[in-house]
């Protein structure tokens, strides 16, 4: 797991977070689901499908992050389990993946009904006995929330109908589908940014304008909410659009106008002090040419003087090349 995909998924594991990107997909913003209400759950999902003879392999995949849920509704308890998947890439398998984690969580649950009626002995009908759960029985819904964490658009496929290819459209209407749940910063608006409630907002929108340095200049500069960004916030915007900005990471709040004008400070020493290296070995290297032509300028005249050579004749025998003569040929005349 890369240092991003650790970061993301620790971030969307804060109940504040995790509530407030729920409340944003189902309730359109209002803040139904409270932190306080959430529970985790093992992100693990085991599966053993069994064949005619009995045998089995182990189905195992382990989710970013679950947790159930009781949300009150209209005055009446709502129970949900709630997954997320955080996103640093675009997967082009994922409404196949989602699909697969709720189906897991599923078979949990009618495996925890089952193992309920045998403890207490209710073997129900014939047909619940063999069934496992009985025909009044019900199961907790399930949501999985993709959260991509990349600046440019989902360009993936979006249910399971995007990704298979139908023939025949009478044929179509029989294909179950499975869609995806997104949030994806490019596609955001500014009316979807204020339905966040919790710092998510900040998040998603720095991401969205983290393509354009004068963009993203312009929003932390003028927007007051991200003088106070979470550390865990702070360093996985640094991870995730690579912005090279100066953390203080035994801070727990981070000011981000502080952490730019810190990260274009250094960047600023460090253009200057390679400028110094730059200046110091260019002056070396001048010098080194200077004193070289110094050298087969004196050269060209001993063996003038002493062998009554011509210049050019000189010149041939200490191999310059033909670019350079002009400036020789110019300080003999002179």
């Amino acid at each position: 797991m890369s240092n991003v995909d650790a970061l993301s998924k620790r971030y969307m594991s804060h109940n504040e977070i995790f509530a407030d990107a729920f409340n944003f997909l189902i309730y359109g913003g209002e803040q139904v689901i409270k932190p306080e209400q959430l529970s985790p759950l093992d992100t693990t999902e085991i599966e053993i499908p069994y064949g005619s003879d009995g045998s089995g392999q182990t189905v195992q995949r382990f989710r970013d992050v679950i947790k159930s849920v009781t949300a009150m509704t209209d005055d009446r308890a709502a129970y949900l389990v709630l997954g997320i998947e955080a996103q640093t890439d675009i997967h082009y398998a994922m409404p196949v993946r989602n699909m697969l984690y709720d189906a897991l969580e599923y078979s949990r649950q009618v495996k925890e009904l089952a193992a309920k009626h045998r403890r207490e002995g209710n073997r129900g009908t014939q047909a619940e006995f063999l069934s496992g759960i009985h025909r009044d029985d019900r199961l907790i819904p399930v949501v999985t929330l993709v959260v991509y964490f990349g600046s440019d658009q989902w360009d993936g496929p979006r249910s399971l109908i995007d990704m298979t290819e139908i023939p025949d459209e009478r044929l179509g209407k029989f294909v179950e589908d499975y869609r995806l749940h997104l949030i994806v910063p490019a596609e955001l608006s500014e009316e979807d940014f204020e339905k966040l409630k919790s710092e998510l907002s900040e998040v998603m929108k720095y991401i969205q304008y983290s393509t354009s340095k004068d963009k993203i200049s312009a929003l932390i500069e003028n927007d007051e909410s991200f003088t106070h960004i979470s550390r865990d916030a702070a360093v996985l915007l640094n991870e995730c659009t690579k912005s090279d900005l100066v953390i203080d990471e035994s801070k727990e709040v981070i000011d981000m106008c502080q952490a730019i004008k810190d990260m274009r400070k250094e960047s600023m020493e460090e253009g200057e002090a390679k400028g110094r290296a730059e200046g110091r070995a260019e002056g070396r290297a001048e010098g080194e040419a200077k004193g070289r032509a110094e050298g087969l300028f004196t050269a060209i005249k001993a063996m003038m003087e002493n062998f009554h050579a011509t210049a050019e004749q000189a010149m041939d025998a200490l191999r310059i090349p033909e670019n350079e003569r002009a400036s020789y040929l110019q300080r003999l005349q002179a």
